[in-house]
């Protein structure tokens, strides 16, 4: 069966509310950015003041978001994205996620998915806590997160801004010291564009980094973020995959990580054995799974 023809089932994800904020809040840029990025004409969008955001966003709010993710949702903003990886701005978290967002306005933001191996070849995989906005209790590959629109994190070359980014997150959400996963050890594998619905609400419409990082690392991962984690074989791996086909034991699989697994995993598994992952490396081409 084709990637594009392939019907996938998600859990469905908790329903949320938005918190109160004053309507005198207006968001800046931070002078820096607005200084030195040769983009920063293109983020006039985000000197709207926050109240008309907000107010757009209250009417799509249910009660009962877990508060972590609420303050996520609306602390933190993604880069926005043409389809060429062209940073055209920026967005909170909440619309990015949004499916009517994303197909009204074709919000696409920029995102990478960590594929950590230890030394043994096995890869690290977590199922999503239950409290997640979009697909929660799917397992996945490592990390799956997003650079935020920060000057860290916003650097193009080399996809350091990205790295710098995964990173954070391994540390957040899966408790992995920066040491045991030093920014220059992540391997830029390609990079792929996909949209999909969790559920008639939420959805992902990304552009996705795929780093790839052989490690052995200490493992604390942080309830908020990750309901469970293990390491698998290729053999472990398919028979994930058969039981995810199968609908057995209710397991689901993310769309990116599925999308991944189908198109690019299981020869790029055969670098990582072999040691030779830059000969796998493509980051010209922006591979359209959507």
């Amino acid at each position: 069966m084709s990637v594009s023809s392939r019907l996938y089932t998600f859990a469905s994800p908790k329903h949320c509310a938005l918190p109160q904020i004053s309507p005198s809040f207006s968001l800046k840029f931070p002078p820096i950015l607005t200084r030195s990025l040769p983009f920063a004409s293109h983020f006039r969008r985000a000197s709207l003041s926050f109240s008309t955001r907000s107010t757009a966003m209250g009417d799509a709010v249910d009660a009962g978001m877990d508060a972590v993710q609420r303050r996520l949702m609306f602390e933190d903003e993604c880069i926005l994205v043409d389809e060429n990886d062209r940073i055209v701005g920026h967005d909170t978290k909440y619309n990015c996620h949004l499916m009517e967002k994303i197909e009204s306005e074709n919000l696409l933001h920029r995102a990478f998915s960590v594929f950590l191996f230890n030394s043994k070849y096995e890869l690290l995989l977590q199922q999503r806590s239950a409290t997640k906005v979009t697909f929660p209790l799917v397992w996945t590959n490592t990390c799956c997160s997003h650079p935020l629109y920060r000057e860290s994190e916003l650097i193009d070359e080399n996809a350091l801004g990205v790295r710098n980014a995964a990173q954070r997150k391994l540390l957040d959400e899966l408790g992995i010291p920066a040491e045991d996963a030093p920014v220059d050890q992540f391997t830029p594998l390609g990079r792929m564009l996909y949209k999909a619905p969790s559920d008639g609400k939420w959805g992902e419409h990304e552009l996705d980094y795929l780093l790839f990082i052989v490690r052995d690392v200490n493992v604390n991962p942080n309830p908020d973020e990750v309901a469970d984690v293990k390491y698998v074989s290729r053999n472990d791996l398919k028979e994930l995959l058969r039981k995810a086909d199968a609908g057995e034991e209710g397991l689901k699989l993310s769309p990116w990580f599925r999308l991944v697994v189908d198109n690019f995993l299981f020869k790029w598994w055969d670098h990582v054995e072999k040691g030779t992952l830059l000969e796998a490396a493509d980051m010209k081409t922006i591979h359209k799974l959507t």
